[in-house]
């Protein structure tokens, strides 16, 4: 990844970010949610995913599912990003007037499936990557769930499944931030060791730095992990990431900002991605 590569992808990763927070008004969205796979979406929209605002409909296309639906923010903007949604439609968050609501629906461009209850989208995606695998396509299938609703059963037998079918076109991203809704994952039903868990499902775990742009790359680089094994990549993030007052705490995993408080945030955001990259263009971001 060249430097100009790299500012790029945190340049974009802000612009998602800023769109989220304004999103984070006059009704609300799950921002902390958001904020922790940002950087996974963008990163796989960019340099990643074979999806593109003139593909949508070609079966050849890749997939992804976002199963985390309440994060739905950070697709919806990085989408708008990619030119595969309108920006505009963001505003219409909440309204009548669009979809653009707290979940995934699937009469916006780039949104796959349906999502909101949690636990139930890795078998949909499982689903297709077997259907791929059927007609000898090519396509890769990735599904980002959150690390709280792997307590959903249903996730261990869609492993089950895809193991057992050899999916190696699908990809499970896991978004560790550790919390699920307003309390600790390890606090709640401890989740540890989570890499353990999917090899012995014989699926084929790799844990990541879900932030920072290189390792992200270095990590997608090598999928699938082991031919014949769906792949997991598990991305340690921060929930809030970006804003001092929003990361890792359990009280911030939905807000409803007064205007007067998205102004001062929108300026915290943009002064600490400039100093990320005065460090990148210095050399010691990468």
């Amino acid at each position: 990844m060249t430097e100009k590569e790299l500012c790029t992808l945190i340049t974009t990763a802000l612009k998602v970010r800023e769109n989220i927070l304004k999103m984070s008004t006059a009704g609300g969205a799950f921002t902390g949610a958001s904020f922790s796979c940002v950087d996974l979406l963008v990163y796989l929209y960019s340099r990643f995913l074979n999806v593109s605002p003139s593909n949508l409909a070609d079966p050849n296309r890749d997939y992804l599912f976002l199963s985390k639906g309440h994060a739905v923010p950070a697709l919806y903007c990085t989408l708008a990003e990619m030119g595969i949604l309108d920006g505009e439609r963001l505003k219409n968050h909440l309204t009548t007037a669009d979809a653009i609501y707290w979940h995934p629906n699937r009469s916006v461009p780039g949104v796959e499936f349906h999502s909101g209850s949690l636990g139930h989208i890795l078998s949909v995606a499982t689903g297709v990557a077997l259907d791929c695998k059927l007609r000898g396509s090519r396509n890769i299938v990735v599904a980002i769930l959150g690390d709280g609703e792997l307590n959903e059963g249903s996730n261990w037998e869609a492993c089950l499944f895809a193991a057992a079918r050899n999916l190696d076109n699908l990809i499970i991203v896991v978004d560790r931030n550790r919390f699920q809704a307003n309390v600790r994952t390890e606090r709640l039903v401890p989740l540890d060791p989570l890499e353990d868990k999917f090899n012995s499902f014989r699926l084929s775990a790799v844990t990541t730095d879900g932030h920072y742009f290189p390792d992200i790359e270095e990590t997608f680089s090598r999928v699938p992990f082991d031919l014949g094994r769906p792949s997991v990549v598990i991305a340690e993030t921060i929930r809030g990431k970006g804003l001092a007052d929003l990361e890792s705490r359990a009280d911030r995993w939905f807000c409803n900002f007064t205007e007067t408080e998205i102004a001062g945030y929108l300026d915290e955001l943009r002064s600490s991605t400039g100093r990320e990259l005065t460090r990148t263009a210095t050399g010691a971001g990468l």
